[in-house]
């Protein structure tokens, strides 16, 4: 049994690290298909509604630094809130989404704040504010502003995105993980491997990597 394990997790490739990533938010603001989106680019109009937990692991490249992303999607859905401590256990990062055509799954943002402030085991996490479905602008219930006020307030970063167009997907994932890479604390063998720890930069990175888009506020 051990030389299956060994065999599984060997890598070709030499892996920096590996980080846990949590997507979390009301059930329908899109979080499947934001994971969909950026692991497969791929877009299902009509994906199912997760039951209980899922995960998809991706291999990014940040500053040519391969990372591995163990990315944790689970249901929104208040039956499913017994999965919660294990869930958050040992995440490094969390993109915290919500649908800009729905009021009440913005006004749920702070609830899902308490929730990863109970549960997380890293209080230092990276958190990412995003607002889906900005491809439905005439179906605009929260505007930019009200969403940037809202990530500026809890000192998270932020950005628009779509799963059906693209818009902002990438972005919001790589941001994240690179703001994980240069926060001491959340990955400790960062000076070991000679990553480049730059306290304090995050929104310029943000800014640069995202033509300004995303923001760390």
């Amino acid at each position: 049994m051990a030389d299956i394990y060994l065999s599984t997790t060997m890598e070709e490739d030499p892996i920096l690290t590996n980080l846990k990533i949590l997507i979390i938010g009301e059930s329908g603001v899109g979080k499947s298909s934001l994971l969909l989106r950026f692991t497969d680019d791929a877009f299902d109009p009509e994906i199912s509604a997760t039951i209980g937990v899922d995960f998809k692991v991706k291999v990014i490249t940040i500053d040519g630094n391969k990372v591995k992303l163990a990315i944790w999607d689970t249901a929104g859905q208040e039956r499913f809130r017994t999965l919660t401590p294990s869930y958050y256990r040992g995440g490094q990062g969390a993109i915290l989404v919500y649908d800009v055509t729905n009021r009440d799954s913005f006004q749920k943002v702070e609830d899902w704040l308490n929730e990863l402030e109970t549960y997380t085991t890293n209080h230092d996490m990276i958190k990412m504010l995003v607002g889906n479905k900005c491809d439905k602008e005439e179906e605009r219930q929260v505007s930019k502003e009200e969403g940037m006020k809202c990530a500026r307030k809890y000192q998270m970063m932020f950005i628009e995105a779509s799963a059906k167009t693209k818009e902002g997907v990438q972005c919001a994932f790589e941001e994240l993980v690179e703001k994980v890479i240069q926060t001491p604390g959340l990955w400790e063998a960062c000076d070991r491997r000679g990553i480049k720890v730059q306290q304090g930069s995050g929104e310029l990175d943000a800014q640069q990597g995202c033509a300004g888009y995303c923001s760390v506020l």
